[in-house]
């Protein structure tokens, strides 16, 4: 994947840990994309199987206000493709290293997440208050257990018919438009067409524990102001983004019209005007 134009592209490197502590299989690669820019940073964390490239159309839009981040994260994109650890804790220690490196300041980062992505950034902040200030989370909660979610994943990467002949396919077998586009340019070029630069199984184990377990007691621990983006027709059902204002109120909620679960895709300037709305004061 190329950086777009007017980005740079670094690579941080964080320990690898399995449970219990104990080593993995030695130090991960998180492939990063800094957008530039000189206010508030936002860093943004993508969901599964997906590439931080997918974020590029909305951190075009917030170069001009923000310094933007992104990083393909573990297992992904063109960050360490098989690591140890895939648990969320090994990601939010992602999230902290990557903040480190850049130097991006508490007091004043918003992490944006999506999906998974979002799950993460929830976690970092109900963890580590001082990573940030605010938290956008598109089609994300902290709702569960989901015990058919592994088997889901699984069957959703084995429908890929890898390797694609070439981009047009990849993006209709995606759903065409912007969504579209975005898979299939976290495609890689190999033996007979385009491969993922994901594997079955780390996916799978990396929504392992949703499968057993909810994120409620995390969602509790959150103290910034949030904001909670559901598609119109996503996976994210209203009655979790009404519990989680419910359990905070500083909480605010919006539907995204002709979205679906890539919200941040499907429509980038309503996502964008929602966000940018927010980030004037996500206190008020």
């Amino acid at each position: 994947m190329e950086a777009a134009t007017g980005t740079t592209t670094v690579t941080v490197t964080v320990p690898d840990e399995e449970r219990g502590g104990a080593a993995g299989t030695g130090p991960v690669r998180l492939f990063c994309t800094d957008h530039g820019g000189d206010g508030p940073p936002l860093l943004l964390l993508h969901g599964l199987a997906g590439h931080c490239g997918e974020w590029e159309a909305l951190a075009a839009r917030f170069a001009a206000t923000h310094r933007v981040i992104a990083f393909d994260a573990r297992g992904s994109g063109q960050s360490t493709r098989r690591p140890g650890d895939v648990t969320r804790a090994a990601h939010v220690r992602d999230v902290r290293g990557v903040a480190h490196r850049f130097g991006l300041a508490g007091e004043d980062t918003v992490l944006v997440g999506q999906s998974m992505g979002g799950l993460t950034a929830l976690l970092t902040a109900a963890a580590h208050p001082e990573v940030c200030r605010a938290l956008v989370l598109i089609e994300a909660g902290p709702g569960g257990p989901a015990p058919e979610l592994p088997e889901q994943i699984g069957s959703w990467l084995d429908s890929w018919p890898v390797p694609f002949p070439d981009v047009e396919a990849a993006e209709a077998f995606f759903g065409g438009g912007p969504a579209g586009r975005a898979w299939a340019a976290g495609l890689a070029p190999g033996p007979g067409g385009l491969h993922p630069r994901v594997d079955r199984d780390v996916m799978v184990a990396s929504v392992r524990e949703n499968a057993h377990r909810d994120y409620w007691d995390a969602w509790d621990r959150v103290r910034c102001p949030a904001l909670v983006l559901r598609g119109e027709s996503g996976t994210m059902k209203p009655d979790e983004a009404d519990r989680m204002r419910a359990r905070h109120p500083a909480t605010r909620i919006a539907v995204i019209p002709g979205a679906g679960h890539d919200a941040h895709l499907d429509n980038t300037p309503a996502v964008y005007e929602e966000m940018a709305h927010y980030l004037r004061d996500p206190r008020q």
